[in-house]
């Protein structure tokens, strides 16, 4: 592979290192610089330069000879996609039955930090329904699900992620003071499931409610979004059932 080959899509030190990483995976065991080197195309300095970047954030790993193997942080990185993977593919056949029980967009989220990133969705054929992209985020305090996993958290963890990020408004509904937030947290946690009240998005309502593993822990959120004139408390027993069935294949 030539170096210019290496560099073509534009970023050029990530491209390089995205060669760097590939290199190493075709090698059982260590690799030296100058066979890295040589695959790659690059001069030997670049590639030491990259690796050495790359072993500073433990993708790479030297060993006492100075050669490099594949390192731990992408085994770690491995296996949590792979645990999205198994939870999607778990999650999704009663998504689907709720999507289509409820004619409404059903949502698998999981918590990032101070977000909610969804990681799937069932939609329904009809012409009006909300979109909720894939890989999309959505701040913890304007989300049911979020609630729900602030509540779980405690209320030292409330006020820390209430610290963090100010409690911004997204609509003017969204809820901005801290006893407020931590009221409701704790009143949804109780009772089970907790709303989203046009505040993540105007005239959008959700309802969400907690998914559980094998080891009691929150593992993810699962939720109904639908216009807000649409959206009915009854449905509360549906999506409660449907939460506690994903949890059940988790081995919760």
């Amino acid at each position: 592979m030539s170096q210019s080959n290496v560099s073509s899509s534009g970023i050029q030190v990530i491209d390089r290192a995205a060669a760097l990483l590939a290199a190493l995976a075709r090698y059982p065991d260590p690799v030296s610089l100058k066979i890295l080197a040589a695959e790659t195309g690059l001069h030997a300095s670049t590639a030491h330069r990259i690796l050495a970047s790359l072993t500073h954030n433990q993708f790479v790993e030297r060993d006492a000879a100075g050669h490099y193997r594949l390192g731990l942080r992408l085994l770690q990185l491995g296996v949590r996609l792979h645990g999205n993977l198994d939870l999607r593919a778990i999650a999704r056949p009663a998504m689907e039955a709720l999507r289509d029980k409820l004619g409404e967009t059903i949502n698998l989220t999981i918590r990032e930090g101070d977000a909610v990133v969804y990681i799937e969705k069932a939609t329904p054929n009809r012409m009006m329904h909300v979109q909720q992209l894939v890989g999309s985020r959505a701040p913890l305090h304007v989300t049911a699900v979020g609630k729900l996993m602030l509540g779980a958290a405690g209320d030292d963890a409330m006020r820390a992620y209430a610290e963090r990020t100010n409690l911004p408004a997204y609509t003017r509904k969204s809820i901005t003071a801290l006893p407020r937030l931590m009221r409701e947290c704790r009143e949804a946690l109780q009772r089970g499931y907790a709303l989203d009240d046009e505040e993540a998005e105007l005239d959008v309502g959700c309802i969400g409610v907690l998914v559980h593993d094998s080891t009691g822990n929150v593992s993810a959120g699962l939720s109904v979004s639908a216009p807000i004139a649409r959206r009915r408390l009854e449905w509360v027993e549906d999506l409660t059932a449907a939460g506690k069935t994903i949890s059940a294949r988790l081995g919760y």
